[in-house]
């Protein structure tokens, strides 16, 4: 397998404990996303293969604790519950983000011109901890909560307080207010999700983690800074705090595929825990097994990555007894060879197909190229020293990620100086590494397809590899094998194709003298793939697994984008047409 990134995601360097660790993790955790009681049933039927003591309960189901209130969305979350309590499972939690909308809470606490939640008030946190009090009592059999306090709909370091003078404290006080309800009262489990998006945040992290009340209090943090990139590092926070700590793993994919293309790289998953295991303070992992709707890995070729951490967890670090264990169990032995070649290839492909020179090129999977995210929030070169980036993939060519790959990539509006930009990538601008202007050109664009090129053929080759086992392999498991890896080649088709066409539309708008016979001959190529991949995928409406990402709106995204370069012009870069052959 090649590595996309230039630091060593495999081999991560870490200070060792100072007291021993358990070999085996205490917690062993899933998380349920879906709200099709189907997808969750034989997901909790299979955790006892996976030796699960503990289940999340998130997302569709019960996202924010007042979700508890919603008739449908309450019986679901208990009945799960119950399920899993039956089923062997001792821990069941839901989630909850706090504070909610500032709409939610009375007017009666409510302060000054921007109609702020007055923190100072005894009488809100009165109201506050009985409303959890009555929210918790429509999940009865729940054994806890998980509550995410970052990112939220009020942010507390928001709200008014002339008490609490940092928005540390203001953090504090809302989660020391829950687990008086929680922990105090009830006598359940209380864990906070930590995460952010810049260092401001997370030295509130930090401060806030120091403040609170209750030493029962777990953490829980992603396994990457910021967000699941396979091109991130791992979450440079794990261990760093006094205080029991899981890490949370994103199994289901949401930016990487969704288990609607082949997600099988257990390379992956076991070195990111060898990793995060050895911190101090980390007690065990949390996987989200899905992405909503019915894209549950179980009974998909990516259960490949549960297994994974279950045998990392067991102090089976060797990837090879990772895929002979699942692949004998799953299509037998004679399929061995064939299928471990294409699941070996699954992360090439998709760090070759969703993503473009390291940059996740996707809105959570659905192809969309022009995302802002894509260029700022989500760059892996954020979290890194040097950001760079070594791209294989044919390319074979070190990048620095912001002066080399934004700054060619990016459209002008998305490398604007100010707002957002100015607040996340202040480092970045400060040190003139992006320039707001068009700067797209035939060096880039060669690169892009180069590597594009790259993820089609292997995606193919795997391809080849599974139909060379439908004899060995029951219908059944043949049938989502093959749709899998054949899905995962029409997508790379579909995301060369309309990397050529768009990037190489960026360069024909910048006007007569960056155009050329070869452009014109990349942006058609583009175009003619693309409709083709969006026919298929209109022919097949209602066959593919869905999930946050749909194939069919990648179809929509790609008549979409050919009718703005080649009917409409797109305003956005000058209202150019380009005229097809």
């Amino acid at each position: 397998m090649r590595i996309i990134v230039c630091f060593c995601l495999l081999v991560m360097a870490g200070c060792q404990p100072e007291q021993e660790k358990e070999v085996k993790p205490r917690v062993r955790g899933w998380n349920i996303l879906t709200n099709i009681r189907s997808e969750g049933v034989e997901i909790i039927k299979a955790a006892k293969e996976y030796d699960i003591n503990h289940l999340q309960i998130s997302h569709h189901i019960i996202m924010d604790l007042k979700d508890a209130r919603d008739t449908a969305r309450a019986s679901l979350a208990n009945d799960l519950t119950g399920l899993a309590h039956q089923e062997g499972i001792p821990e069941v939690l839901v989630w909850d983000h706090a504070l909610y909308r500032l709409d939610y809470y009375p007017g009666k606490f409510r302060t000054g011109s921007d109609s702020l939640l007055n923190l100072d008030n005894p009488s809100f946190w009165e109201w506050f901890r009985e409303d959890y009090r009555q929210m918790m009592a429509l999940l009865p059999d729940i054994d806890g909560l998980v509550l995410t306090f970052i990112e939220t709909g009020a942010r507390a370091e928001s709200q008014f307080s002339a008490k609490l003078k940092t928005p540390a404290e203001k953090l504090a006080m809302v989660i020391n207010n829950v687990a008086e309800v929680v922990i105090g009262e009830l006598s359940k489990k209380m864990i906070i999700r930590t995460f952010a998006y810049n260092d401001s945040e997370y030295r509130n992290i930090a401060d806030c983690i120091d403040l609170l009340a209750w030493d029962e209090i777990v953490l829980m943090m992603k396994e990457t800074p910021h967000d699941f990139f396979l091109t991130h590092p791992n979450n440079p926070l794990a261990g760093k705090f006094d205080r029991p700590a899981l890490i949370e793993f994103d199994l289901g994919n949401e930016f990487n595929g969704q288990s609607i293309v082949a997600n099988t790289w257990p390379e992956y998953v076991i070195n990111r825990w060898l990793d995060l295991s050895e911190k101090l303070n980390v007690i065990g992992y949390v996987g989200r097994v899905d992405r909503f709707k019915t894209t549950r890995i179980i009974d998909k070729p990516s259960e490949i990555l549960a297994q994974a951490l279950y045998l990392a967890g067991e102090g089976i670090n060797d990837p090879e007894e990772v895929y002979n264990a699942f692949i004998i169990r799953e299509y037998g032995e004679k399929a061995l060879p064939h299928v471990k070649a294409a699941f070996r290839s699954s992360f090439d492909i998709i760090t070759s197909s969703l993503y473009t020179l390291g940059l996740n090129t996707v809105n959570h999977s659905e192809l969309n190229f022009d995302y802002r995210s894509i260029y700022t929030r989500h760059v892996s070169g954020r979290w890194l020293d040097p950001p760079e980036v070594f791209v294989d993939h044919d390319v074979n060519r070190r990048f620095h990620y912001w002066k080399d790959v934004v700054n060619h990539l990016a459209p002008a509006r998305h490398k604007e100086q100010t707002g957002m930009n100015r607040q996340e990538l202040e480092t970045v601008l400060d040190s003139g590494w992006i320039h707001p202007e068009e700067l797209m050109n035939m060096e880039y664009l060669g690169y892009i397809v180069t590597e594009k090129d790259y993820g089609v053929r292997v995606a193919a080759e795997a391809l080849d590899h599974i139909t060379q086992v439908e004899k060995w392999v029951s219908e059944e498991k043949y049938t989502s094998l093959y749709n899998t890896f054949y899905r995962t080649w029409m997508v790379s088709r579909g995301r060369r194709a309309m990397a050529k066409a768009y990037y190489g539309y960026r360069i024909y708008a910048r006007g007569e003298r960056f155009r050329s016979p070869a452009l014109a001959r990349v942006i058609n190529e583009g175009i003619e793939e693309a409709e083709e991949v969006a026919y298929w995928i209109e022919l097949n409406e209602g066959v593919f697994p869905e999930g946050q990402w749909r194939l069919q709106k990648d179809a929509s995204t790609i008549r979409y984008y050919i009718r703005k370069m080649t009917e409409e012009g797109w305003k956005e870069y000058g209202g150019t047409v380009f005229k097809r052959n």
